[in-house]
This record gives structure tokens, C-alpha cells and sequence, in this order.
């Protein structure tokens, strides 16, 4: 689940690579509630706590944003490292898409586990064996903790 987490914050670069040339802001409210509607639907569907799932796909967005506005704002400052050809959107959104369906069945597979007492060390340690299989600079571990921050926050079952 971390490592789809890692995953899914490395496609915030090509995003705002298009967003940039493009001039397009950095925060979509109309896709994340899209999103997060469709998640919750999907998580319902699985038996799966609702408001749960979108606090955690919540938490990953903001933190994808916050690698856009980092971005931005080196490319303002260094406007010749901006890429100068952005990858197409639509691949990266069919990324994330992949991706939020992977996290998803990744937390109803992992349930027990998230509602456990044991959950804040094991997360701790799958962020530190992401960190250093992924290289993350800190940049993006600020971000993983920011992506990851509601997973121990899952209810036990009735």
C-alpha cells in the first residue's frame, strides 16, 4: 500500500510538467471531488469504510499537490528547467487511476492490519523500505508521510 502510495506521488512531476506548459492551476476541486466520490462509492461497495477511504485519498492528493506547487515554484525561479516537452495528462491520469484502484483493494486486503495496534510501527517501517527502494529525495518522504498520515486511522470492524 505505501509502496502504490510512492507510486502514485511520482506521477505529481509529469502532472505539473503539464500543468505548467499548459498554464493550468495546480488544484482541480471539480476532479478531487469527482475522485473522492468515486471512491467512496467503490469503497462502500466493497464493504469498506467510505469516509475513511477518502480521508486517506484525500490526504494522498494534498500531498501530490504540494509536489506541484514545488515544482512550480522551481520552474518560476528556473523557468529553463521546466521540461520542455510535458507528457500527455491523460496518461497520467490513467496512471492514477490505476493506481487509486490498486490503493483501494490494497486497504481492503490490508484492513485488519490498518485498525491494529501494531499499524503506526509497520507503517513506519514500509516508509523506510520505500524511501530506500524508491531513492525518494526529501521532498517526496515529506510527502509520503503527508500521503500516509490517516492509514493507522482505520476503525476496527463491528
Amino acid at each position: 500500500m505505501v509502496d502504490a502510495a510512492a507510486e502514485r506521488l511520482e506521477v505529481a512531476d509529469p502532472v505539473a510538467a503539464f500543468k505548467w506548459r499548459a498554464q493550468l492551476p495546480i488544484e482541480d476541486s471539480g476532479r478531487v471531488e469527482q475522485q473522492l466520490a468515486k471512491l467512496g462509492e467503490d469503497a462502500r461497495s466493497q464493504h469498506i469504510d467510505p469516509d475513511y477511504v477518502t480521508r486517506v485519498f484525500d490526504d494522498q492528493i494534498r500531498a501530490t499537490e504540494a509536489i506541484e506547487y514545488s515544482r512550480f515554484s522551481d520552474w518560476k525561479l528556473n523557468p529553463a528547467s521546466a521540461p520542455p516537452e510535458p507528457p500527455d495528462l491523460s496518461a497520467s491520469r490513467s496512471a492514477i487511476d490505476s493506481l487509486n484502484n490498486r490503493m483501494l483493494s490494497q486497504i481492503w486486503s490490508h484492513w485488519s492490519l490498518l485498525s491494529a495496534p501494531s499499524c503506526a510501527a509497520q507503517l513506519d517501517r514500509a516508509k523506510r523500505d520505500i524511501v530506500r527502494s524508491r531513492h525518494l529525495d526529501s521532498l517526496y518522504q515529506r510527502a509520503l508521510t503527508t500521503a500516509t498520515q490517516s492509514y493507522c486511522q482505520a476503525l476496527p470492524p463491528a
